[in-house]
């Protein structure tokens, strides 16, 4: 649902400068999916950080401007299934930086690389998943293995590539989409989702 109506046209203007900006000269990681519709609605694709369960994925992140933005901090949502204790299951994030440290001048990009940071430093202090935060806290190995498991079958290379092209219909520009070869020695996605299911 479309906000630009409800936002100042001195606040779309600047929106519309920095998502050029950063489109132009984007953050190491971060790939904006710029929709010319609704510049409130804004995609990102967040390259999971390196030494964490995240690494290899590619996350799908919207951040929805209200009509009090910049004032108020834009919301953040995971279209990209995630277990991280600051994540829901719906998909929405608990950063302190997009909430009560919110400052008007901060902006898209700052928003974005606090996304970012989450991946690598996730507060057990703050959770919207209790059971990541308590694997975190108590079980590291088990949170980290669980975490790669979603990253592996929602962020993976098939998952990103997908997401990227559509909205899942099974088809892209060209027609239908090739079934993609697995690589040689992972487990089928089915049995991914089977352990996943079981945990």
């Amino acid at each position: 649902m479309s906000n630009v109506e409800n936002v100042c046209p001195q606040v779309l203007r600047g929106v519309t400068k920095e998502l050029r900006r950063l489109a132009a000269n984007p953050p190491a990681g971060i790939k904006l999916v710029l929709r010319d519709d609704d510049i409130t609605d804004v995609v990102a694709l967040i390259d999971g950080p390196a030494d964490t369960p995240y690494a290899g994925g590619v996350f799908r992140v919207r951040l929805c401007l209200g009509r009090e933005f910049p004032a108020a901090p834009p919301r953040a949502v995971f279209l990209t299934r995630i277990f991280h204790p600051n994540v829901s299951s719906s998909g929405e994030v608990c950063v302190n930086t997009l909430k009560r440290d919110w400052r008007p001048e901060l902006g898209l990009e700052h928003a974005l690389l606090a996304v970012k940071c989450l991946l690598i430093a996730p507060n057990a202090d703050s959770a919207l998943n209790a059971e990541a935060a308590a694997l975190l806290r108590d079980r590291y190995d088990d949170y980290f293995a669980r975490a790669k498991l979603y990253t592996d079958i929602h962020a993976g290379a098939g998952a990103a590539a997908a997401a990227a092209e559509g909205d899942g219909d099974g088809e892209g520009e060209g027609g239908p989409r090739v079934k993609r070869e697995r690589r040689a020695g992972a487990p089928p996605a089915r049995d991914k989702r089977r352990i996943l299911k079981r945990l």
